[in-house]
């Protein structure tokens, strides 16, 4: 059984929900406390950070293969994107200790042995690999080997890369397994979300299954607790109009808020019970057809096919009994408006 810090985490519960806030800190460590306020005010369950210096992550060159070409990064060199989006190692206790105080659960995505041996330090519950690391064996297997739940995004990755990674996990005697489904595009296309992958992963490799969700707006999320996502995860800022690295894939805490309410609302309206009809059906039942006399009949009289009408409201017998009627006798005089019931027949 999944779960960080005592929640339970599987379809039988209510989609977890995690705020990320990756590089929107904005180098400020109080607009990052305020964000993780907002998250937990939003209702979210959890609070992601990033563990990495620019250091950690790649060396420092102008070499064309360290500057990126396209996208919304393009023209920084990665280490000066990590430079800038980086989430500095000495604020972390300070942001572990805040999420704490406000009773909203926090952990990080680490990237190298060192962040790991920080996080296990400040007792995170839980480790989440991202889409880039996940062919990073041996940090993944360092991870596993803490004994945390392990969520890992599968951006980019082929069946045999998030199988390695899952054997990895397990040669650690670590089964507390969360995939994330992810399209490592930075927005994501909705059309490009390819949330069927949220079953062939269940299917495939047999754990839990959330979303990471790259997307513009809510939809992805709402149509993944359909197909078993367990947990999403958002980006989150504090203002629409905020700049920054990962600006432009994020959402408010307004909009925090309201995608923790509908995946609250899309998991009750995915439960089964059986086919026991729910209390608000009741009432309504009285609008369903039923058998009516239609015409003022005397004792004794034969019924037959032009006396009686399967009509609403639903008082009288059900429709089923319209042929074991006809030819039965009248016990009593009845009027065109009276229902239907076998005390009326002899």
């Amino acid at each position: 059984m999944l779960s960080i810090n005592k929640k339970i985490i599987d379809n039988k519960q209510k989609p977890y929900l995690i705020a990320e806030i990756s590089a929107n800190h904005g180098g400020n460590i109080d607009r990052a406390k305020d964000t993780i306020l907002a998250a937990k005010n939003s209702g979210a369950d959890a609070v992601k950070i990033q563990t990495y210096t620019p250091d950690t992550m790649t060396i420092q060159s102008d070499k064309s293969d360290f500057v990126i070409q396209d996208g919304i990064w393009s023209g920084y060199s990665l280490y000066d994107l990590y430079q800038e989006a980086h989430t500095p190692f000495e604020w972390h206790k300070e942001l572990f200790d805040f999420a704490k105080s406000i009773d909203i659960t926090i952990f990080s995505t680490p990237f190298d042995e060192s962040a790991i041996d920080l996080l296990t330090e400040l007792e995170t519950p839980a480790f989440k690999i991202a889409s880039f690391e996940l062919i990073d064996l041996p940090l993944i297997k360092y991870a596993a080997s803490k004994n945390k739940p392990m969520l890992m995004s599968t951006g980019m990755a082929n069946h045999s890369e998030i199988a390695d990674a899952i054997e990895t996990c397990y040669r650690q005697n670590n089964r507390d397994i969360l995939l994330f489904h992810c399209i490592s595009s930075y927005p994501a296309e909705l059309t490009q979300s390819h949330l069927g992958d949220i079953q062939y992963l269940s299917k495939h490799f047999n754990v839990e299954v959330g979303l990471s969700d790259h997307t513009l707006s809510n939809m992805a999320a709402i149509l993944s607790i359909a197909l078993g996502a367990v947990a999403i995860e958002k980006h989150l800022k504090l203002k629409d109009l905020d700049t920054g690295p990962d600006s432009s894939f994020s959402i408010t805490p307004d909009q925090l808020k309201k995608l923790c309410e509908d995946c609250s609302i899309a998991h009750q309206a995915l439960q089964s019970n059986n086919l026991l009809r729910p209390i608000s059906e009741k009432g309504n039942k009285i609008f369903r057809r039923s058998i009516y006399f239609i015409k003022n009949l005397k004792k004794g009289h034969k019924i037959n096919e032009t006396d009686i009408k399967r009509i609403r409201p639903g008082y009288g017998l059900e429709p089923k009994y319209f042929d074991d009627i006809l030819g039965k006798e009248l016990s009593c005089d009845v009027e065109r408006g009276d229902p239907v019931s076998f005390d009326l027949l002899v």
